[in-house]
């Protein structure tokens, strides 16, 4: 099978990352040990295909601290609702499946949103289907048709404040377009 060859320059946060996780998992940084890495790193991305991750190129920093600082607040607000309801409700706890299409088609945002959605007790992403960008959660205490509306609109926050973050300039367009409307 051929493949694109892909630059160094659209690799190069990929080979860096997989350096910093190797010296990571060996606890060491020793410019021989981070050499090896590398060597490694190389490897792994030569050998096996590895799709490029494509970057938007931008970053903004006045909307990763506030979003930081509320997904710690929903973290702790959800483990407190989890401990009631495994305490309190035990067994009786209804929990559902709920497809979340989201706005965003590129691999980077959908990826970050199932991770930050999966972080927050009581909600687990269990499939994602690339094709369409939609995301299969299982959730706990959801009995109504609102409670799978507000899921919905919980995971859609959270995806515009990703794109807020680092989206393209397109999706924050459409973002603001719909904050506005």
């Amino acid at each position: 099978m051929s493949r694109k060859r892909i630059s160094l320059r659209q690799e190069l946060p990929l080979l860096v990352w997989l350096v910093i996780v190797w010296g990571a998992l060996w606890q060491d940084f020793s410019p021989g040990n981070l050499l090896f890495g590398a060597l490694l790193a190389v490897g792994v991305a030569r050998l096996f295909y590895l799709p490029p991750v494509e970057l938007s190129g931008r970053f903004n920093i006045l909307y990763a601290v506030p979003f930081a600082l509320a997904f710690v607040g929903k973290v702790v607000v959800a483990s407190a609702q989890v401990l009631y309801l495994a305490t309190a409700r035990g067994p009786k706890v209804t929990n559902a499946v709920v497809a979340v299409k989201l706005r965003s088609h590129q691999d980077l945002i959908v990826t970050a949103t199932g991770h930050v959605i999966s972080l927050i007790p009581g909600s687990l992403v269990v499939e994602v289907d690339r094709s369409t960008s939609t995301l299969y959660l299982h959730a706990l205490n959801i009995t109504s048709r609102q409670d799978v509306e507000g899921l919905r609109n919980e995971v859609r926050s959270i995806e515009a404040g990703l794109i807020r973050i680092m989206g393209s300039r397109e999706e924050l367009e459409e973002v603001r377009m719909e904050a506005t409307a």
